[in-house]
């Protein structure tokens, strides 16, 4: 197979509409030291870079969204916790709030991190009171095992429990970039460690490709045999990268859509009946070059063939991605009078549930 050739996707910032250098100073005074971190890739997969986007994205934030920031590094320091702490409150608060003290929210979500009094985060008045708000996270976030060695933006989620997980790791540049400067810190975030955009769709492919030859086995995802969305979310696994099981799942929350005449290796290519999303009954992992490596169907096995259409292959694949797709790629309810292949029908989307306490509510 030839060398994976990846496109990198910068993504603007906004720093026209406030000056870098004037939230830098809001922020320190004369600067700070570390500004490096908000270098990091944040977006999973070959379709985004973090480069620069740390003080971009600060760039943006109110004056209100700054003071919360402050006082989540603050009281992380009154207590005693390390700056990874502080980054991850800060990605949460970001997806959450946008890092602002709401007053309303799903259901009955409130304030910074969108916690629910029905769920036993405290009352009205406590998880709209910012100092409050900010220690139950860390109490939270400390009963998490091993929070100190999760990505950020994953222990973020192991506090929330949102049904869409990988949107934390959009802020992992800003939050780094805040904590590296308002908290005056130097040394390693989470981002240093990252492997490269090209590298993760490589090991999703390396790793399908060690499973050619295997059974099809309907719902099987390995190790032994699999399915066809089995396959697909397994590959991704193994390069780091989470993404739901069945097919109409994995289109719909399994990342951003593109045309199919951009296609990158990794990307997920999707059959279905009528060409309707709703019908999707097959998913394959694209090589490039016109092929795809898929679980065909019960009788055969894992294999690479070339891309087909027979009538049934979507205009979009799906690129994983630390980002959720937007309200455009929400499932409408499902008019198919056959259901996918893969699973009796697409799972519901997960309410939040407890953690160690009990969960924020958070966006769904």
């Amino acid at each position: 197979m030839r060398k994976l050739v990846v496109a990198v996707v910068v993504l603007a910032g906004f720093a026209g509409l406030i000056g870098v250098g004037a939230v830098t100073a809001l922020l320190v005074g004369s600067g700070g030291r570390g500004a490096g971190w908000s270098n990091c890739s944040a977006d999973l997969g070959p379709w985004g870079d973090g480069a620069g986007r740390g003080e971009q994205d600060a760039a943006t934030l109110t004056d209100e969204s700054v003071d919360i920031a402050q006082r989540i590094i603050e009281i992380g320091k009154q207590r005693g916790l390390p700056p990874r702490a502080w980054q991850i409150a800060i990605q949460a608060g970001k997806t959450e709030s946008n890092l602002a003290n709401l007053f309303h929210g799903d259901r009955d979500s409130l304030g910074i991190f969108q916690m629910r009094p029905s769920m036993g985060w405290g009352t009205v008045q406590q998880v709209t009171d910012v100092d409050y708000q900010i220690n139950k996270f860390y109490d939270v976030l400390l009963a998490v095992p091993g929070w100190e060695d999760m990505r950020p933006g994953d222990a973020a989620q192991r506090v929330e429990r949102s049904a869409f997980p990988l949107r934390y790791h959009k802020w992992e540049p800003m939050a780094a970039h805040l904590v590296s400067v308002e908290g005056n810190v130097e040394g390693v975030s989470a981002c240093e460690d990252l492997p490269s955009a090209g590298v993760l769709a490589d090991q999703a492919i390396k790793y399908a490709q060690t499973q050619l030859g295997k059974p099809y086995v309907w719902g099987a995802a390995g190790p032994n045999a699999f399915d066809c969305s089995g396959l697909t979310q397994q590959a991704w696994k193994a390069a780091g990268v989470e993404i739901p099981k069945y097919s109409q799942t994995q289109y719909f929350q399994g990342g951003v859509h593109v045309p199919l005449a951009q296609a990158q290796p990794g990307d997920l290519v999707f059959w279905g009946y009528g060409r309707d999303p709703n019908g999707i009954h097959h998913v394959a992992l694209y090589l490039g070059d016109n092929e795809v490596l898929h679980a065909p169907q019960p009788g055969e096995s894992v294999e690479v063939t070339k891309l087909w259409d027979g009538g049934q292959l979507l205009p979009t694949v799906v690129r994983p991605a630390s980002d959720p797709p937007p309200a455009a790629q929400t499932a409408p309810p499902s008019t198919s009078p056959v259901p996918p292949a893969d699973a009796p029908a697409p799972p519901a989307d997960t309410p939040s549930t407890g953690v160690q306490a009990p969960a924020a509510g958070g966006a769904r």
